[in-house]
């Protein structure tokens, strides 16, 4: 039986739309270090993305909710979607830290975005604020992954955990572009999302 604090992940992203290439990984994460629930933030203004790239950020938001419903361990807050400044991981950090206190967190980041994370703003500050997890995607090289891990852990003396996530190749920029054309984008997203894609007409 597990004792002690809470563990809780957190998982951002743009999610535009959220597919289940995204929850696959949540999951995965979820059960390989025994986390009591999973936090999806979708971004409210990115600050890699122009506002006209993306999908109104309360869509994303309701998108979220519809494809966790079905996973009592997946949670989503609009911490950031409230917000009109840029959305800095850092500031969201600092804010869910003093919402929970006494809990562990873990931020679960795809390898490519792992191997990225020196670009990010204030990364000495958001290392010291949880435990980052890196997870395996299709396409990427681990040999060359597990090293950029050794090198995020010597330059920045930290512990990058990792874990390896059922291949579903799947992204978001390819279901934009299915649905632009009239593709079927069914099974890459939840049923509910699609349906929510469908009556909104996004993405078209």
């Amino acid at each position: 039986m597990k004792t002690g604090a809470d563990r809780i992940g957190i998982m951002g992203g743009t999610f535009d739309p959220i597919h289940n290439g995204h929850l696959a990984m949540a999951e995965a994460v979820r059960e390989a270090f025994s986390l009591d629930r999973v936090l999806f933030i979708p971004s409210g203004k990115p600050p890699h993305k122009r506002r006209s790239e993306i999908a109104d950020k309360q869509h994303r938001y309701n998108m979220t909710v519809l494809a966790t419903n079905s996973n009592n361990a997946f949670e989503v807050s609009p911490v950031e979607v409230e917000r009109e400044q840029l959305s800095y991981t850092v500031d969201t950090l600092k804010i869910l830290k003093e919402e929970y206190k006494d809990s562990e967190i873990f931020l679960v980041m795809g390898a490519d975005a792992l191997c990225d994370i020196e670009s990010w703003s204030r990364v000495d500050e958001l290392l010291k604020l949880c435990r980052v997890v890196g997870a395996t995607r299709p396409g990427i090289d681990i040999d060359e992954f597990k090293r950029e891990i050794e090198k995020i852990q010597r330059q920045f003396n930290v512990q990058i955990l990792h874990v390896h996530v059922p291949s579903l190749d799947i992204s978001s920029t390819d279901i934009r572009e299915r649905a632009k054309r009239g593709s079927s984008i069914k099974y890459l997203i939840p049923e509910e999302v699609e349906k929510y894609i469908y009556k909104y007409k996004l993405y078209r």
